[in-house]
């Protein structure tokens, strides 16, 4: 390809709106351009890379089985009402009515429409297990999309779905997905990608894992031990945490004016926050039962533990007269006197396991002194849990050693579905005996975009991507400087022609810019491979040679250039086989 007919031109200025590195430089680089927030036109170069990204993933599913097919974006309502997740789902999941009044929807995740597609055509066992997948747009209605492709509206998304006659057999092939997504992952260049346990949430299941990919741009925190045997999102992660009982004091209410924090309360009364009991209310969205969350006052409420621990999807922060309402006093609220039967009190192991807590006595101006949750509330209903965040520097529940809090952006996951779907769907197989029995599901989504973004974040320096070979838009790029001057054209276009008959993707600035203006522009395209000829170069009848991100470069003689580059290439590719 030459430059001067490529569509998607370079800009100098970082974008006003682009925060993250590989914003900005897939914006500049001519990559993508934005149609409405959290939706972007993906342009040549950017169309390039995916493409790449998305052969080796087609590699890999087929390697461990998947038969690829194709299902629709828009979908009819009544596939997630069988499943339960029509009602259940937020606004993210965008619902429309078509010209027939019919409701539909755009699908986010394809679980119910390949269910759906197993269920009229496997039947028996004999046809199992099986593995379909698709690489097809989705559509998210995100609140606040983000970083470009990392958070979008819409995005295209590799998702796979497998089918088995029971959990042991999922569960193998589980292993071998996991396996096939390291692969994937290593092909397109990113080797700092963890596999990390994580929440099932929407998709349902019990056993999921993300493959997070670490930088300091990511919105998801990962915690892991020094050796890395023990990962985990912040969502579920735990720790080894050990409270200290101590024989339990008298239960004393004491005054404290003014003080409503945990910071204020603990301040007067001259103990630290470890000794406290922090309140955090809830009411659960699908019938207004108040949550009364109690933690140790260091800690903070884990919403995604708390939710998991009591079956509850959705809930959001009471508000004050629904506090009072059940006998609290905002900002001075305790377990003691709160009636379980109309109140769903949940106490952190933090606060069980203490002793001696300062907590709310449920009056305006005073606490509790000496709180100890087997005494103090025996008679009364309340759960035990671990309902807490993490903290960078908690004993790693496997090693002891204390844990490493990181950044991470998801670009994959898997999760073990169970009958979650076919149970409800109808979606059986007759057994040996001729038994009907629900087929046991997984699921696996990588995605492609966002991939391609994290490659940025990973691989990049100050002035654009750093593309591996695997994915790189093209492998070499020409510059010819001073076109004009005799010879140089002519010799840029043979080594063009040499190349491309060799099979080597290569783009050619022909342009006749300046040379800052065409090395910017090339380190914007981040082509792995760059060959520049000049009239100096050329009256050595040599080419300057050189790697992206490298700063030294060295002179090759054109005569036998195209041959060396080609040999390079193949090497280079052979790390990302």
């Amino acid at each position: 390809m030459k430059m001067s007919q490529l569509v998607g031109r370079r800009i100098k200025e970082v974008p006003k709106d682009a925060k993250t590195r590989s914003h900005q430089f897939l914006i500049r680089g001519g990559y993508i351009r934005p149609v409405s927030a959290g939706i972007y036109s993906i342009l040549p170069l950017g169309k390039r890379v995916i493409d790449k990204i998305e052969r080796i993933i087609r590699e890999e599913m087929n390697s461990i089985d998947g038969q690829e097919i194709l299902m629709p974006v828009v979908l009819p309502a009544e596939l997630w009402q069988e499943s339960g997740r029509y009602d259940s789902v937020g606004a993210e999941l965008l619902r429309f009515r078509d010209r027939n009044d019919k409701p539909m929807l755009l699908a986010m995740t394809h679980e119910e429409c390949v269910t759906a597609l197993v269920r009229t055509e496997v039947t028996s066992y004999k046809q199992l297990p099986v593995m379909l997948y698709q690489l097809q747009t989705k559509y998210r209605d995100e609140a606040r999309p983000r970083a470009g492709l990392i958070r979008t509206r819409e995005f295209t998304m590799k998702d796979a779905y497998s089918f088995h006659v029971d959990q042991q057999d999922l569960e193998a092939y589980y292993k071998r997905a996991h396996a096939a997504y390291e692969r994937i992952f290593r092909r397109i260049g990113l080797n700092n990608v963890l596999s990390i346990e994580s929440n099932s949430g929407m998709m349902g299941g019990k056993i999921s894992h993300e493959f997070m990919a670490v930088c300091d741009c990511g919105e998801d925190t990962i915690f892991a031990s020094p050796d890395r045997s023990y990962r985990a999102n912040r969502e579920i992660a735990v720790a080894a945490w050990k409270f200290d009982r101590e024989p339990a004091l008298p239960l004393e209410k004491v005054p404290t004016p003014h003080s409503k924090t945990i910071e204020e309360v603990a301040e007067l009364l001259h103990v630290g926050k470890e000794k406290t009991a922090k309140a955090v209310f809830y009411q659960d969205l699908r019938d207004g039962t108040l949550i009364f969350a109690l933690v140790r006052g260091d800690f903070e409420v884990n919403e995604t533990k708390l939710a998991n621990l009591l079956g509850v999807p959705e809930f959001k922060f009471a508000d004050d007269d629904v506090i009072r309402g059940a006998g609290a006093v905002p900002g001075f609220a305790g377990p003691v006197g709160i009636d379980g039967k109309k109140v769903r009190i949940v106490l952190d192991r933090s606060v069980a396991e203490s002793s001696n807590l300062v907590t709310g006595a449920n009056e305006e101006g005073f606490h509790f002194v000496n709180f100890n949750a087997d005494r103090d509330l025996a008679g009364s209903e309340y759960t035990v849990g671990d309902i807490v965040c993490v903290r960078a520097g908690d004993p790693c529940p496997k090693t002891g050693e204390p844990l490493e809090m990181m950044r991470g952006i998801e670009v994959g996951n898997i999760f073990q579905l169970g009958t979650k779907y076919s149970a409800d769907m109808n979606c059986n197989y007759l057994d040996r005996d001729g038994k009907s029995r629900p087929m046991v599901m997984g699921c696996y989504g990588i995605g492609v975009g966002r991939a391609m973004a994290s490659v940025i974040e990973y691989s990049s320096d100050d002035y654009g991507p750093i593309w591996p070979m695997s994915i790189a838009p093209y492998q070499v790029e020409i510059c010819a400087l001073d076109p004009q001057k005799p010879g140089v054209r002519d010799a840029a276009e043979k080594l063009y022609g040499e190349l491309l008959a060799l099979g080597v993707e290569t783009l050619f600035d022909d342009r006749g810019e300046k040379a800052g203006s065409m090395f910017s522009d090339a380190d914007l395209a981040g082509i792995p491979l760059r060959l520049v000829i000049s009239p100096k170069t050329l009256a050595d009848a040599q080419a300057e040679y050189k790697r992206r991100g490298e700063k030294e470069s060295r002179r090759i003689a054109l005569a036998g250039a195209a041959e060396t580059v080609a040999g390079d290439v193949a090497d280079a590719m052979k790390q990302y086989r």
